[in-house]
């Protein structure tokens, strides 16, 4: 089996392809084609892969290519990670929101609009050349904001593709980790939007073991509930998505914005002391210090998620965004282990709703429960959603829909509309001057728009 990364040049791409390597035996894979358009930093970053590979005794191929139909030729999953605009272009998003008085943060809200208008044309390309080359591959993706990306995929026709996401099997995976289970054997009831989902129940043998844990201090401080109130959380009753605390605490994330770097600069910063220092280190030449020197970075980066939205500041440094150590990478390959015919797994994706939140619409991308095993994905039923989580998610799935048909059809009337509708913006007199910032910032993302 081949696997192709499409942003393989990515700074964590050496994480997922060490859990594939360490998968390899029962996934059959055969070869990881690693793509990306930065020839050089694919160098750097397909030469530690490489060696992962070498100190693994593996026998997979790790291959490397700019050229998109080599990765894609007789590939069976593709995973897309890739970042429009780069780093540069995440820290001008965040710059241009705290211009016009919003929030701003990668995925949510203006942020996230500007990152859709550059993400769904590159992404949507690509699916569309895998449709021509691989017809049968499994498109997953993991490009923010992910599930407003997999609406616009599948508004345009693509199908045998899925957003996945970190992040949506929190409860799933902090609740395993408490009880000293498998992941596997919790069945969570995931509902929602990506980056705006909850957790009615947590089952382990028919048992919910979720207000149990909600009830625990240690177990909220532990997780990456940590970032709300306890008061907050157990009023809900539910496990919350970390990113709603740019809902929930909008005046402290803002407050919190206009001290010191945005966290698109923090990162920046991080990548480009990395790419310098794997580049004066050589990783051909010196694998053991560029090794030491990229674990070293993943760890500084790792440790500063989230660091801001602490609610408890005294306490240790905030967990890993992935409570099952692998991060999306886990979520990729478990998908893949059980569409190759292994043990069928429960998982919380972003897919075509067609009647599993019964108040949203059958076409909406949702980010819920799943089943998956050889036969496919079948998301699992969750109902009507509780009205006190229903008003913000229909509203920001009104902005998404809005949003995916504005950059699809590259209509600035209707981006605005999309933006007025987010109800971290809710005006005229920003959203405007917001869609203009944005495309003039990126004058070749903004070719067509009317």
């Amino acid at each position: 089996m081949k696997l192709a990364i499409v942003g393989g040049g990515g700074v964590r791409a050496p994480l997922f392809v060490q859990s594939a390597l360490r998968r390899a035996d029962r996934l059959g894979l055969a070869e990881i084609s690693l793509m990306d358009t930065d020839a050089a930093q694919l160098q750097l970053i397909g030469a530690l892969c490489t060696e992962l590979a070498a100190r693994a005794g593996s026998a997979v191929r790790v291959t490397t290519t700019t050229i998109v139909d080599e990765a894609f030729d007789g590939v069976s999953y593709v995973v897309t990670t890739v970042r429009p605009g780069g780093s540069e272009g995440r820290v001008r998003d965040e710059r241009i929101a705290q211009a016009r008085g919003v929030l701003g943060q990668e995925t949510t809200g203006a942020c996230g609009f500007a990152m859709a208008m550059r993400s769904i044309p590159s992404i949507l390309a690509y699916a569309r050349r895998l449709r021509e080359i691989s017809p049968n591959a499994w498109l997953f993706n993991f490009t923010n904001p992910a599930g407003l990306v997999s609406q616009a995929l599948s508004d345009a026709g693509i199908d045998r593709c899925v957003g996945i996401c970190d992040s949506a099997n929190g409860a799933q995976n902090a609740v395993a980790k408490r009880l000293g289970i498998e992941p596997r054997a919790v069945e969570a009831d995931l509902f929602g939007l990506n980056h705006l989902s909850f957790t009615r129940h947590a089952l382990v043998d028919g048992v919910d073991r979720l207000p149990e844990a909600l009830a625990d201090d240690h177990f909220l401080a532990s997780t990456s509930l940590r970032v709300f109130e306890p008061k907050l959380v157990r009023r809900q009753g539910m496990w919350i998505n970390e990113y709603l605390y740019y809902y929930y605490y909008l005046d402290r994330a803002m407050a919190d914005a206009g001290n010191g770097p945005t966290r698109g600069e923090e990162v920046l910063d991080l990548n480009q002391h990395l790419v310098a220092e794997l580049r004066a280190i050589d990783p051909d030449r010196n694998p053991d210090r560029a090794l030491s020197a990229y674990f070293d970075y993943e760890r500084r980066r790792s440790g500063s998620y989230m660091q801001h939205a602490n609610h408890n500041r005294a306490a240790d440094p905030a967990p890993p965004h992935a409570d099952d150590g692998e991060g999306y990478a886990g979520v990729a390959l478990g998908l893949m282990e059980a569409l190759e015919g292994g043990t069928p797994i429960r998982t919380g994706l972003n897919v075509v709703n067609r009647g599993t939140i019964v108040d949203l619409h059958d076409e909406d991308v949702v980010e819920v429960s799943c089943i998956v095993d050889r036969d496919g994905i079948r998301p699992v039923a969750s109902g009507p959603m509780p009205n006190e989580q229903s008003y913000l998610i229909q509203s920001v799935k009104h902005y998404e829909r809005l949003t995916a048909k504005a950059v699809l059809t590259r209509d600035r009337s209707l981006a605005i509309d999309a933006l007025v509708a987010h109800p971290l913006v809710l005006s005229y007199s920003r959203a405007e001057p917001l869609v203009d910032d944005f495309l003039s910032a990126y004058p070749a993302y903004a070719e067509g728009w009317k």
